[in-house]
């Protein structure tokens, strides 16, 4: 039955990103995508949480299965960003697009570190 957890948590992290993402577009405006920006860095610092408490022992491994890998795995979105980046490649906004790849890759990195320490 883990397997329709997983898939439950997926679903329900699928809807989470696309509400929260049309929320933060509908407000911020511009060619800049400030909602996949948000979901990935928030959804790392969730990562790394669920990754410090199941270090801790805190969580069982099922649960971080479940959220991990259900929720997270379907609310954060690598291939969305990656499509972004390169429509504003092809809008021309290479500046854009530059921050676009890296800002989210390294906010990532360090919310994942954050979320760990704060367990710890």
């Amino acid at each position: 039955m883990m397997w329709l957890a997983v898939a439950t948590a997926g679903a329900l992290g699928a809807v989470s990103r696309y509400l929260l993402d049309y929320a933060v577009s509908a407000r911020a405006g511009g060619a800049f995508p400030w909602g996949t920006l948000l979901i990935n860095v928030s959804g790392s610092l969730l990562a790394g949480v669920v990754a410090g408490l199941t270090a801790q022992a805190a969580i069982p491994a099922e649960a971080q299965t479940v959220v991990a890998g259900g929720f997270l795995g379907a609310y954060t979105t690598f291939s969305t960003a990656m499509y972004e980046t390169a429509r504003l490649l092809e809008d021309r906004a290479r500046l854009l697009a530059l921050a676009n790849h890296l800002i989210p890759l390294i906010a990532s990195v360090i919310a994942a570190g954050l979320g760990w320490s704060l367990v710890r």
